[in-house]
């Protein structure tokens, strides 16, 4: 056995070891690799680690993140979550389904605010389960429609996920943002035109609402989420104009959502100190994470572990595209494990320049390693967001969550075959775009 191959059994084994007893993964990381470094160099095997960490400590573009954070936190604890669904759900509830619908845009538009999986499919969960029940909806709709609308979180911009992608890459971050909008919107679509026919279909799955509902009363519902809308449009449309970095785009709007919350008399210090809060753990949550990734992949391939694999995945004997879609079967199945960021920072080192050696497009390639990271999320036994539902929903059985999930597993797939088919359905938009990083 070559010591390269003893290596990556060991660090990754332990990694896996450590995950299932309980150990927070940016703790797992980062313990394998203090661990496997000492067993390697002894002290020294410490000084990569702190290369590694310092090395991320130092790039400008991790100051987007707590932005990004802030801004989704800011606008989902205040009442415009709230009141963004009642717009969703005055529009789209005559139809059949159209509360599944209306569920669907308020999860993607959450997901263009908070940036991540966990807070859009909580949030969409407590607020758009309750009249979904109430309407007599089919516990396979709620908690399909939720489940996987609320991972688009991190694919839909702007998504930190995709922000540490172009970091890992030196790809364009408002690239990668354009072709993940053009990615989530596709799957979107997939959701809400399954949902409409099933409703067609049997329409005792999706009651339509009762109440009449007058066109006043519609854009009346609008004026809630004119100024939120406005403020995400301006973020994204600064980065795909090229008038603004992520981090500059970031930062302005951070500054926007505190001024749109003071103005609906909101924004008082307890809503400060808990935004603040909040924010501070989450950005702390993804930061440590990436430092443990960062001493993790420094030990690897300080022990010639990524080049050993990189050699093995180009020598295989195989077609250029059952290699891509290797990869991509690899990330969805790490996906049921595993937090995105983690897998992120372990796999891109190592596939990314197999994909370059390879000829693939890499705005392409990051994308479409997003939307397995988002598959993974909703793949039983393991994925993150079925564990999310069961916690909305204490007293329902796994297996109607797990049976739930499927076609809307089935709809994604399927869109990603059509995106590895037609690249331009993602790489068309970035193509457009003047970028300013």
């Amino acid at each position: 056995m070559s010591p390269e191959l003893l290596l990556s059994l060991g660090m990754f084994g332990g990694l896996i070891l450590a995950v299932m007893a309980g150990v927070s993964l940016s703790f797992a990381l980062g313990g394998v690799a203090v661990i496997a470094g000492f067993l390697l160099y002894g002290i020294d095997g410490f000084m990569p680690i702190v290369t590694g960490v310092f090395n991320y400590m130092w790039m400008l573009l991790l100051t987007a993140i707590p932005f990004f954070v802030f801004i989704g936190v800011a606008l989902s604890k205040s009442k415009i979550a709230e009141d963004m669904y009642e717009a969703f759900y005055l529009w789209s509830g005559p139809l059949r389904g159209g509360l599944a619908v209306g569920s669907c845009f308020f999860a993607a538009a959450l997901s263009a605010m908070t940036g991540n999986c966990s807070a859009s499919t909580v949030t969409a969960g407590l607020v758009g389960m309750p009249p979904m029940r109430k309407k007599g909806y089919k516990a396979s709709v709620i908690f399909g429609t939720i489940g996987s609308a609320g991972t688009l979180g991190i694919l839909i911009p702007p998504s930190i996920t995709l922000i540490v992608i172009g970091m890992m890459t030196g790809q364009s971050i408002g690239k990668l943002f354009a072709g993940g909008l053009a990615a989530g919107l596709i799957i979107l679509a997939s959701f809400i035109l399954y949902i409409l026919v099933r409703s067609y279909l049997d329409p005792t799955l999706c009651p339509a609402m009762d109440e009449t509902v007058s066109f006043k009363q519609k854009l009346n519902a609008l004026k809630s989420v004119s100024l939120p809308a406005l403020i995400i449009a301006a973020i994204l449309g600064t980065i795909f104009l090229g008038v603004a970095t992520p981090t500059e785009a970031a930062s302005v709007g951070a500054l926007a959502v505190a001024l749109a919350v003071a103005l609906r008399g909101e924004f008082n210090w307890a809503f400060f100190k808990e935004v603040s809060h909040t924010t501070a753990a989450i950005t702390g949550m993804v930061l440590w994470i990436m430092f443990g990734a960062a001493g993790f992949v420094a030990v690897y391939s300080g022990g010639g572990g990524v080049y050993f694999v990189q050699e093995l995945l180009a020598g295989l004997e195989v077609n250029r595209w059952v290699l891509f879609l290797l990869m991509q079967l690899f990330v969805l199945v790490l996906g049921m494990f595993l937090d995105p960021m983690g897998i992120i920072l372990l796999c891109l080192p190592i596939f990314y320049p197999v994909v370059q050696q390879l000829g693939f497009d890499p705005i392409w390639f990051g994308v479409l390693f997003q939307v397995n990271l988002c598959i993974g999320y909703i793949t039983p036994p393991f994925g993150y967001n079925l564990f999310y539902l069961k916690s909305l929903s204490p007293k329902t059985d796994m297996r109607t969550i797990y049976a739930s999930v499927f076609p809307f597993i089935a709809l994604m797939l399927f869109c990603e075959v059509l995106m590895i088919l037609f690249p331009e359905l993602i790489v068309y938009l970035p193509a457009l775009m003047v970028t300013k990083g």
